[in-house]
């Protein structure tokens, strides 16, 4: 039997805010955006070519805005990834490179820690 982490809750105070800093400046898929009922709001975002989808929303969880756990990506290209971050006006740190992997980081509005991976060892990252 597989168990697949397909979904992680990032809270944010502004969920349309949020929603257009992951769609239009990082470069997520937005899945799913619905309003079950008055007090709930559900978005899913997904990473291009990820089985592992993000949601934001009003009424999902009661965790503070910007207490995700850090949250990583691996990509096959970190140049590409830090232009493409860095184009789009994200505030991202210089590549890290390190024995084991390079290393981008950002955070969204809210403080939401990410780091983006490049595996040099691994194909297509």
């Amino acid at each position: 039997m597989d168990w697949k982490l397909e979904l992680v809750f990032v809270p944010v105070s502004d969920v349309d805010h949020a929603k257009d800093f992951y769609v239009n400046k990082v470069g997520f898929n937005a899945d799913y955006d619905a309003r079950p009922s008055d007090s709930i709001r559900f978005v899913q975002l997904t990473p291009p070519g990820s089985a592992c989808s993000i949601c934001i929303g009003e009424g999902l969880n009661d965790a503070p805005p910007g207490t995700a756990p850090s949250l990583q990506m691996v990509v096959s290209d970190i140049n590409e990834a830090h232009q493409q971050l860095k184009a789009n006006g994200v505030d991202v740190s210089d590549i890290d490179v390190q024995e084991w992997g390079h290393f981008v980081y950002f955070a969204d509005p809210d403080g939401n820690k990410w780091a983006v991976q490049y595996l040099p060892q691994r194909p297509n990252g």
